[in-house]
């Protein structure tokens, strides 16, 4: 794996510096991680590198992983429109774009931007549209060992007291947070009135993955996600939560095949 800092320069946001890392080669496979911040789709990104020899791009969203986020920089959207001018940069074509929480609301914005340089999307427990019918948890009002057992489907293995982390892990964590509450729009997790409107403009095929035991945001926001994007795929993923790429990696590289 290698970590590579670009300088990108998008519309109305300017020069944004974005760490990357690398893994493997082949077709490019861009890969959002989400709130929990890049350790959560690390692991996943080089067993995908490995399994089916492509290139895996896991950046860090700035602002996540004790990096700097410009203050014109401060919206889901804004940060696709970041990464679709870090694909124009690179030049990289036939690209598949896979987001986990609110990565895959990254990745539906930039599915809604329509780039040429994008094939497919991937969205893994996405989070960011308005289902009244299927609210998403109150993440923020949560402490943590109660976003535990909502996150994954046997959390035994996956828990732990944030207290017993080193400070400057402690640091890192709390930046994580506040990067996540400023790209989702306030303190709460009710995403954005428009997006789920906005997604019928979707064009790129796309697969929308769902952990059963999802509680963060349950299945059936899920398929309001397919519902809304024309000739989407729903599948739910057994056994598994809001994180797969960690719970259950082999069962999302399944999916992914």
């Amino acid at each position: 794996m290698t970590a590579t800092t670009y300088t990108v320069n998008a519309d109305g946001i300017g020069p944004v510096d974005v760490t990357v890392d690398e893994n493997g080669e082949g077709q490019p496979f861009l890969l959002l991680h989400g709130g929990g911040g890049p350790d959560t789709t690390a692991r996943f990104g080089g067993r995908l590198a490995t399994s089916e020899h492509v290139r895996v791009l896991n950046p860090i969203h700035p602002g996540f992983g004790g990096t700097s986020r410009p203050e014109a920089l401060h919206t889901a959207g804004g940060l696709a429109a970041v990464y679709v001018a870090l694909l124009d940069q690179l030049g990289l074509a036939d690209v598949t774009v896979a987001g986990n929480s609110i990565g895959g609301w990254i990745a539906a914005e930039m599915a809604i931007l329509n780039s040429p340089r994008i094939s497919r999307v991937i969205l893994i427990d996405a989070v960011g549209i308005q289902v009244p019918e299927h609210p998403p948890a109150d993440f923020f009002s949560l402490r943590m060992d109660q976003v535990f057992p909502l996150s994954f489907h046997d959390p035994a293995p996956f828990a732990i007291d944030p207290a017993t982390l080193p400070p400057a892990a402690q640091q890192i964590g709390a930046a994580n947070r506040a990067a996540l509450v400023t790209y989702s729009g306030g303190a709460t997790m009710s995403g954005d009135p428009t997006l789920r409107g906005r997604l019928a403009a979707v064009e790129i095929p796309t697969l929308v993955l769902w952990g059963d035991s999802d509680q963060i945001v349950t299945p059936g926001y899920g398929r309001a996600w397919a519902d809304a994007i024309p000739e989407a795929r729903f599948e739910v993923l057994k056994d598994s939560g809001h994180m797969p790429q960690v719970e259950t990696p082999d069962q999302l590289l399944e999916a992914i095949r």
